[in-house]
């Protein structure tokens, strides 16, 4: 504190001779109808400097108000942003909303078309290995769920049910290499067995080497042995190939439904035999 007074003594003794005129200047003001020449200096030069301390406050209160107004329209900002946030929230929620209709009233369609009294589903869980592909699905044996039943979706076929508890069951996807079910080409009736070869397709076997099977080719259910009823869809033909030996050709299927997202599903419950 010393420091700071013995620096500026010279500047701090000016004002405060300044201050004490005016404040003189000031009292006698009003008493006199004439003006004392040293009264004449002080006001000339006080002139300037409260001309200099009027122009700071101005530029003062202009910074303040100026910051205020900042402070105002970024609580504005803030609050618009929450709003716009909790909007598109509900926005969200609305379309997922209207999807998942959309989604359970093609699957009550397609249910009313289905033979016997498929129970509607939805996964809960998967099982992805290099031996098991299967889903869990959240019903069960209170349900009617039975194993060996086939569960379809709103494209084509899904696998079939394989072990069922009180509340849940697991299905076993067409892909899986223990899938097998009786198929046709929808054109031209070739037959042959789907059979699941792991990852994301599966391959008709038994295709004779005779049979008019082209890529493209829709391949549905055939409906022999009677566990899948006939005329769903299981994928589409993707490769064809016959060697230079063999009764058999080898051809390629990549299932109708796609499997790594499945949500809604049916399985096809019947009268046990």
């Amino acid at each position: 504190m010393l420091e700071f007074l013995k620096k500026y003594r010279v500047q701090l003794l000016a004002g405060f001779a300044l201050f004490t005129a005016l404040i003189f200047f000031s009292l006698n003001l009003r008493r006199k109808d004439s003006t004392y020449p040293l009264e004449k200096v002080v006001l000339t030069v006080a002139t300037p400097v409260m001309g200099l301390f009027t122009g700071v406050n101005n530029a003062i209160f202009s910074v303040w108000e100026g910051y205020l107004f900042l402070t105002k329209v970024k609580e504005e900002n803030g609050r618009l942003l929450r709003t716009i946030k909790i909007q598109n929230e509900r926005l969200i929620r609305g379309n997922e909303a209207l999807l998942e209709n959309e989604r359970l009233r093609a699957l009550l369609d397609m249910r009313a078309r289905l033979p016997g009294s498929p129970v509607s589903v939805s996964v809960i869980a998967e099982e992805v290995t290099p031996w098991f592909r299967t889903v869990v699905v959240n019903r069960g044996s209170q349900d009617g769920i039975r194993e060996g039943l086939p569960v379809v979706a709103l494209s084509g076929i899904v696998g079939q049910v394989i072990k069922v508890g009180a509340m849940s069951s697991k299905v076993l996807l067409l892909t899986d290499h223990a899938s097998a079910m009786a198929a046709t080409i929808q054109r031209s009736r070739a037959r042959g067995v789907v059979k699941g070869k792991g990852g994301e397709l599966c391959s008709l076997e038994f295709a004779s080497r005779l049979d008019d099977i082209k890529l493209g080719d829709i391949v549905e259910t055939s409906g022999v042995g009677g566990l899948y009823p006939k005329g769903i869809p299981i994928g589409q033909v993707t490769m064809v190939k016959k060697g230079e030996y063999g009764i058999f050709q080898t051809v390629t299927i990549r299932p109708a439904v796609n499997l790594s997202r499945m949500e809604e599903l049916l399985v096809l419950v019947s009268p046990p035999k």
